[in-house]
């Protein structure tokens, strides 16, 4: 590929390439001192322009001149988008919607997911976290290394979500494999013909699941979300299909899931690696959440595109034009937040953009937060001598940025003469 020359196609170029995931805060600071937002001139890349400036960022996604990749935008594009599972369920979502079509969906969903649906989950947290942390305890006992992220960050919000929609237990680990490869599929690095084919059976198969249960819901109503979801629809006041609550089923399992994972991940260094860490985050949870989703936010870019021509300050936008916008970039931003680099959890009038602004804010945002702020006081408590183990390892996306694994230690090692080693 011919070389990219300007500083912001530079920058972006490298995110794009895998340098984000290991570590894209000192091309966010690049970045920052180019302003706000900057022109994508060369063609090189498939962004017209990067937004990464706080101010761009909440700009952007609360102007609705700036849409998402809907069905009508896709047609042109690829006119047999519809040969592809996955294009087909996610196209049937608030997330791939634009205008009123979006507001019909969001609107169901608003109504029965609601925050107090989000405080009757919170028993259900508890009960969980405490059940994953007994069987921490004895994988971790005599000192063994335990992975954190498959025992506890993956497994608390999938089984949480799962609640929620009324998942059977059993079947979570499946749906969280089909979950994680559209996800795979997703992310803008990652779009070759074998991971899109694996997306496409993974979301054939979603369907036919979300289908079934719609289905069985519809018969037998229970207390769960996919129950007051049928009754909604079934009085009458809203119209939304089965494959639109489908597609919107998987958004919101994504939106519960994927995010909080690599929320519950990210945490975790920074709490054991730091003296006060344990002591600020148990003096105020909900101000440690905060900090951690600005300093080391999971989601870190969102895609819009322009509707019409436009300009976007003082970037000039033609019809189509695609934008990245860089939420991970703007929760760094000088601009916004004094020492940016700095984690501190006292830092006044926090509000990171993680979860996004506007019309597509994130509708799991209210349930990841809960998760977080009963769930991480819990972890340390409950391990006084939780410690990182061996080497992390960084997952390989760069729009979830997190760990694949991340090994920690929750007891002392014993010596075979059976004393106590508190090195460990």
């Amino acid at each position: 590929m011919t070389e990219i020359t300007g500083d912001a196609e530079r920058i972006v170029a490298a995110l794009a390439a895998g340098g984000g995931q290991l570590d894209p805060y000192p091309l966010y600071a690049e970045l920052h001192e180019l302003g706000q937002a900057s022109a994508l001139t060369s063609g090189k890349l498939p962004y017209a322009a990067a937004a990464y400036g706080y101010r761009a960022v909440d700009q952007i996604m609360r102007d609705a001149t700036f849409e998402v990749h809907d069905a009508l935008r896709l047609e042109p594009m690829s006119p047999t988008w519809r040969e592809h599972p996955v294009l087909v369920t996610l196209m049937n979502s608030m997330m791939f919607s634009n205008g009123d079509r979006h507001g019909r969906m969001r609107a169901l969903f608003r109504k029965v997911f609601t925050p107090r649906r989000v405080q009757e989950m919170e028993p259900d947290v508890i009960a969980i976290a405490a059940e994953l942390l007994d069987r921490i305890e004895l994988l971790g006992a005599g000192g063994a290394e335990v992975d954190y992220m498959a025992e506890f960050a993956y497994l608390l919000p999938a089984r949480v979500v799962g609640r929620l929609l009324g998942l059977p237990d059993d079947d979570i680990s499946w749906f969280r494999a089909q979950v994680d490869v559209i996800n795979d599929w997703l992310d803008f690095r990652r779009k070759g013909p074998e991971v899109l084919a694996a997306a496409d059976q993974a979301a054939a198969d979603i369907t036919t699941y979300y289908l079934d249960l719609i289905a069985q819901r519809r018969a037998k109503p229970e207390g769960d979300l996919i129950s007051d979801l049928t009754r909604a629809v079934a009085d009458g006041t809203h119209q939304v299909t089965d494959l639109e609550l489908v597609g919107n089923l998987l958004v919101l399992f994504n939106a519960s899931f994927s995010t909080t994972i690599h929320l519950f991940g990210n945490a975790l260094p920074l709490l054991l690696g730091s003296s006060d860490g344990r002591a600020q985050l148990l003096k105020d949870p909900a101000a440690y959440v905060e900090e951690v989703l600005r300093y080391d936010t999971p989601a870190h870019v969102f895609i819009r595109l322009a509707s019409r021509d436009t300009e976007f300050l003082g970037v000039p936008l033609k019809e189509g034009q695609l934008v990245a916008v860089l939420t991970g970039a703007a929760n760094r931003d000088p601009r916004r937040f004094a020492e940016p680099d700095r984690f501190d959890p006292d830092r006044p009038d926090n509000q990171p953009i993680s979860f996004g602004a506007g019309a597509h804010y994130c509708l799991g945002a209210a349930l990841a937060r809960t998760e977080a702020q009963l769930a991480l006081p819990m972890v340390v408590e409950r391990f006084p001598q939780l410690a990182l183990g061996s080497e992390p390892v960084r997952t390989d996306q760069f729009i979830l940025r997190g760990y694949k694994s991340l090994p920690v230690t929750v007891s002392s090692l014993v010596t075979a003469g059976g004393s106590a080693d508190a090195s460990g």
